[in-house]
């Protein structure tokens, strides 16, 4: 009897086992059978929304002191039209503050002017990251550490926030008025990570809440100033902590701040998507609803936020492209795409070290065919994406085929339809190069069709501009 209850025990465990094996491969059928192909149609007769042109931002990181590093790329840069270009390391790498021999604060910007003139140059306004601790300050002449006097960190920011957002301020020789104002001061870079001090968001030696307080501070005392902002807390990722003790801080405190910034690097774009809708969502309660409209940052953005050869490839030109798509569709400010350039060795930059443009600079670059209002597309697929838009006389799509797996190929037809007739020059873009394949198409029934052998990771750039 015993033996008989062991042989149907085991029975039933095998009969399981083949059950669930059974269930695993009909699993894995059909969600190979729901992968859905791309049917593009665009709608040209058809507006949604303004596009944001939130992209328009770039960010280069501390790859080398005591030189320009956005000096050799100036025109590469200008090409993408930004608005604003955000520089760390303001305070260590171009030797601002000192003390004379009387112990004496003394700030040089002559260094710091030619990085901020080479930004004026590309046709942006600067984004400065307030930081690092100066050794001339620092308790312990660590760049990560508080200063000796938090009085000295205070009046080191208003001097900064005179010099940049000055009403007599003239810079380059030509910069003055307008472009100085809304320039951007976001207090301290990535404060919670061990490389940038750890500071903490709830109290101690290396509180970021004393840090922002100070500078603030020597922000409000900035006299004969354009409008400018200030704001932080530039955290390597959106944490609900970090976020909403801050801004309790600052509520208790009433405290200024104009901005709210932090970073994101993930191989997900909907993760970029996903960090704007949950602080929304932090922010939608009393007492942080206060802030709900607040301008929203992502002053760094990547791939990866360690160097990755993937910054070299096409995997990570189509990942940015996916990237800005979701980030279109949210109210965000800005999001700064990290970075410009590489250092000496390769790292994350959109151009190497000496200029040479990778994929992802291409990439970036389709984003300038885009107009003014976006226009509806319907039919992507599980893989394949579109963005399109209408400018003036003219029509462009993106088209993407984001694959981390490099495993899915297909032929996309692409459809607009709604079109005026006439003569249409026709441009194609892809991301080997910045020279189209041009053509003149006649469209006399209001709808254009072409296919696009789509490979994985690739992205094709199509505009279409009236000629009659």
């Amino acid at each position: 009897m015993a033996i008989d209850k062991k042989f149907q025990v085991i029975f039933f465990l095998v009969i399981g086992f083949l059950i669930l094996i059974f269930i695993f491969s009909k699993y894995r059928i059909n969600s190979r059978a729901t992968i859905q192909k791309a049917n593009l149609r665009i709608n040209a007769g058809k507006i949604t929304k303004p596009l944001p042109f939130n992209w328009k931002a770039f960010a280069q990181g501390g790859e080398e002191t005591g030189v320009r590093m956005l000096g050799n790329v100036i025109p590469q840069i200008a090409g993408f039209s930004p608005r604003y270009i955000r520089i760390d390391h303001i305070y260590d790498f171009y030797q601002v503050v000192s003390r004379d021999i009387n112990n004496n604060l003394q700030l040089n910007w002559d260094l710091l002017d030619q990085t901020v003139c080479d930004i004026y140059h590309t046709g942006a306004r600067p984004f400065f990251s307030l930081g690092y601790m100066p050794p001339a300050l620092s308790k312990d002449g660590s760049l990560v550490s508080p200063p000796s006097n938090w009085v000295d960190w205070s009046y080191l920011v208003q001097k900064t926030i005179e010099r940049y957002s000055g009403i007599n301020t003239r810079l380059c020789g030509q910069v003055t008025g307008d472009w100085l104002k809304d320039i951007y001061y976001e207090v301290w870079n990535e404060p919670d990570l061990e490389t940038f001090g750890k500071w903490s968001i709830y109290g101690g030696d290396k509180d970021y809440k004393t840090l922002y307080y100070y500078s603030v501070l020597g922000a409000s005392k900035a006299k004969n100033v354009y409008q400018f902002l200030i704001g932080g807390p530039a955290t390597t990722a959106a944490y609900k902590n970090w976020f909403q003790y801050f801004l309790n801080y600052l509520n208790k405190n009433n405290l200024r701040i104009d901005f709210l910034s932090w970073h994101h690097y993930s191989k997900n774009p909907d993760d970029f998507r996903d960090d704007v809708e949950k602080i929304n969502f932090w922010l939608s309660d009393f007492p942080y609803n206060r802030y709900l409209s607040l301008p929203k940052i992502i002053s760094e953005w990547a791939y990866d936020s360690n160097p990755n050869p993937v910054a070299e490839t096409d995997l990570g030109a189509t990942h940015s492209l996916m990237v800005i798509k979701n980030l279109i569709e949210q109210n965000l400010e800005m999001a700064f795409a990290f970075e410009i350039k590489d250092g000496p060795t390769p790292s994350w930059g959109i151009l190497s070290y000496d200029g040479q443009k990778k994929p992802r600079f291409y990439a970036l670059k389709f984003l300038n065919l885009l107009g003014r209002n976006r226009l509806e597309v319907d039919g992507e697929g599980s893989y394949v994406k579109a963005l399109a838009s209408q400018g003036y006389n003219k029509i462009s799509a993106i088209i993407i085929n984001y694959d981390p797996e490099e495993k899915n190929k297909e032929l996309v037809p692409v459809t607009f339809f709604n079109l005026d007739p006439g003569s249409y020059q026709l441009s194609i873009y892809d991301l080997k190069s910045e020279n189209p394949l041009t053509s003149v198409v006649t469209i006399s029934n209001g709808q254009y069709r072409r296919f696009f052998d789509m490979s994985p990771n690739s992205a094709y750039a199509i505009e279409l501009i009236k000629l009659n």
